[in-house]
């Protein structure tokens, strides 16, 4: 399988949100990536249940959901309501881990868990089978922007490591400072999908960025 393009369309323009998704659906990216903060998981708020579901109207790509919420489990019905087809929780975020992406599954769409750059691989042990994909963060959540942290090659190759032993089908993600630098690497140690924001949306053509990445 060729690796996967997920732009998050949090640096897209707010006031012509329309036009960028457009652009993704007639670009050559795989999903589109939708960050959800809430200013207490981390120091940043952005889209709330309005915004996805204005999203969700105008896109045809499916949508990567990512919580950067506390206690995400509260939500979940509302997400999948909203229009996300994967769900993205946070372990340090959840409690009870296990049930919340079985009810994930329950509503319909993929569960997905993600991680931050001080979490480390071996705490997935317990939890891998259930998961559908692994988002590991390459940055401190919170901003975009951000530069790629250097150990997160090493962890994309743990985390490789770790599903090809369990023999589970998991995509693993990599989200923050992806961009045209790093991005071959990434794949090399194991990544399956490149999250790229800033760098997608600041560039001159964004269409072209994003068949460059998957052109890697």
């Amino acid at each position: 399988m060729s690796h996967l393009v997920a732009p998050s369309i949090l640096s897209a323009d707010f006031a012509h949100l329309a036009n960028a998704i457009e652009m993704l659906n007639k670009s050559e990216a795989d999903r589109i990536h939708v960050d959800i903060m809430d200013g207490v998981f981390v120091p940043n708020m952005s889209f709330g249940f309005p915004v996805l579901k204005a999203i969700k109207k105008y896109a045809s790509k499916p949508l990567d959901v990512h919580l950067m919420i506390i206690q995400p489990e509260r939500y979940i019905t509302q997400f999948k309501d909203a229009g996300a087809d994967t769900l993205i929780v946070h372990m340090e975020a959840c409690t009870h881990l296990h049930s919340t992406l079985h009810a994930i599954k329950q509503e319909g769409m993929l569960a997905g868990v993600a991680i931050n750059p001080h979490t480390a691989i071996n705490n997935l042990d317990a939890i891998i089978e259930e998961v559908d994909q692994l988002l590991i963060m390459s940055v401190n959540p919170g901003f975009g922007g951000q530069k790629l942290i250097e150990h997160t090659y090493q962890k994309t190759e743990l985390a490789r490591h770790l599903i090809e032993k369990s023999d589970a089908k998991i995509i693993i993600g990599i989200d923050g400072g992806v961009d045209l630098t790093n991005a071959k690497k990434l794949i090399a140690t194991g990544a399956d999908l490149l999250v790229s924001g800033s760098f997608i949306f600041k560039s001159k053509n964004p269409n072209h960025t994003i068949a460059q990445l998957k052109a890697l």
